[in-house]
């Protein structure tokens, strides 16, 4: 029974937001225009789920480009009305379109200037009529059983609400890059490092020159512990690597006899590299991909900028 009663929840809901496809229209292009002609921030409010939703809808705005908070409709007219100020826009978000204390704030919003982008379930409510646009979120039944609780409605008004946030993206031409600014902790943003923020650089970089004798690579590779030396030319730019496979390869061939041989000699000659503003994914990816742990860093001109180590990159828990 209860697994009829969850199937028919997701059926009801996946109906309630597919049913919004046919409503992206003009109504919808002028929100995102009023919303990205924002000087200053989004103000999105709501109350009870519906301020829930408003919270969630906030912080998706904030975290993708848009800046924005949440205000509380209770709250604004005991005082925090000041949080809206010149160059705000207001989304609302209410399923009946009828509730007071939203449609309390919107004297001073209008006293602002600020535009007001409304979701109701009823595109003929006191709200709904106020609003410089409006999006019908309206939903036939919703997925409680009693038809009480919001549940539909709810998800309708979120899918929207999101569909607003990643159309803002768009026209913003948010990037990956942006993207990382703002999301700097946790796991999302170990994915979004870049390689500058994982490499080794300065004195800890492995570097040797061309004709420096292999005994002295073996104690610069030893001192570094990279598995790995950068081999470089007078003017400073990569010429090869050296690496712990390179200096078995180097053994097998000429014996005791490789430490009187120089790194130009043994050196592999047209390393793999990457660039420091790459992504610490895209290194990982590379390193898998040629079965290697370590790539050298290098700026447009070939000159050494780091190292990425596989374990640094274990550091970071990325893997």
């Amino acid at each position: 029974m209860s697994r009829d009663t969850a199937r028919k929840v997701l059926e009801i809901e996946a109906r309630a937001i597919l049913d919004l496809v046919s409503r992206i229209d003009g109504s919808f292009d002028r929100a995102v225009e009023a919303l990205l002609a924002c000087t200053g921030r989004v103000v999105v409010t709501g109350l009870g789920k519906s301020g829930i939703i408003a919270q969630k809808l906030s912080a998706t705005f904030a975290s993708t480009g848009t800046p924005s908070l949440y205000l509380h409709p209770v709250e604004a007219i005991h005082g925090d009305l000041g949080r809206i100020v010149k160059g705000d826009a207001v989304l609302a978000v209410s399923y009946s379109g009828d509730t007071a204390e939203i449609l309390s704030l919107v004297p001073a919003v209008k006293r602002l200037g600020a535009p007001l982008v409304s979701l109701t379930g009823n595109p003929r409510s006191p709200l709904a009529a106020v609003s410089d646009v409006h999006l019908d979120v309206s939903i036939r039944e919703e997925a409680c059983p009693l038809g009480l609780a919001p549940t539909a409605s709810t998800t309708a008004a979120l899918a929207m609400g999101d569909a607003l946030a990643m159309a803002l993206i768009e026209r913003r031409g948010f990037t990956v890059e942006d993207f990382a600014v703002l999301h700097p902790g946790g796991q999302l943003g170990k994915k979004l490092l870049r390689v500058e923020d994982v490499m080794h650089t300065g004195d800890k970089v492995p570097r040797v020159r061309l004709d420096t004798k292999m005994k002295d690579v073996l104690f610069e590779m030893t001192r570094k512990r990279l598995g790995m030396t950068t081999v470089v030319d007078a003017a400073g730019k990569l010429r090869g690597i050296l690496s712990d496979g390179d200096l078995r390869r180097q053994m097998e061939r000429h014996g005791y006899g490789l430490l009187d041989r120089t790194a130009a000699e043994c050196m592999t000659a047209g390393p793999i590299l990457i660039g420091r503003r790459e992504m610490a994914t895209a290194a990982l990816d590379l390193m898998e991909t040629r079965r290697i742990t370590a790539l050298v860093v290098a700026d447009a001109e070939g000159r050494v900028d780091g190292v990425v180590h596989l374990h640094d990159l274990w550091k970071t828990e990325m893997i």
